[in-house]
């Protein structure tokens, strides 16, 4: 990632493009997770990646199966966080009530914590997404859980941008 650099007050966004897709073409990622959705949104499925680089962690996300609206301005926007559970069970009210709140080892508040990742834009009930971040190593999320949300993240209620309903979960494994 040494491109992503600014050379002189000028931004080689091309070659930061290129050294992304270098490290995820050369390289396997150091951690995934599986995402599943709960028994009210069984379709969901989707993997998430984790690559190490030397400006951080590259996150990529992929999913099917969100929900589509069926009114033509309905929400297409899921938030997306780590979660500091270790677990994607839970119970009738609450079906990933294990995953925990929001990973947040820094006790910062929302939209700052280290699990805080950019909401999914769905298209037709898919998504994809990459993200680059400096807030955790892979080592320190590993067992982890991602949680998708039914509604966007509004980045400004505390304690976890209220977005709703948990409805698609993954374990953090390392590779």
């Amino acid at each position: 990632m040494d491109n992503f650099q600014n050379n002189g007050g000028q931004n080689n966004s091309r070659g930061v493009i290129e050294s992304l897709a270098q490290l995820i073409l050369e390289n396997p990622p150091e951690a995934l997770a599986q995402i599943h959705g709960s028994a009210q949104f069984p379709d969901i499925e989707g993997t998430v990646a984790f690559y190490p680089d030397n400006e951080g962690v590259l996150v990529l996300t992929a999913v099917t199966g969100l929900p589509v609206p069926e009114e033509e301005c309905g929400n297409t926007v899921h938030g997306m966080h780590i979660h500091e559970g270790e677990s994607c069970s839970g119970n009738e009210n609450d079906p990933f009530a294990d995953a925990g709140a929001h990973y947040n080892p820094g006790d910062c508040p929302h939209p700052q914590h280290a699990g805080d990742l950019p909401p999914l834009f769905a298209s037709g009930g898919s998504a994809w997404n990459a993200v680059l971040l400096n807030r955790f190593g892979i080592d320190e999320v590993i067992g982890k859980t991602i949680i998708i949300h039914q509604k966007y993240d509004d980045f400004e209620s505390q304690p976890s941008g209220d977005s709703g309903l948990k409805i698609a979960c993954g374990v953090i494994a390392g590779l």
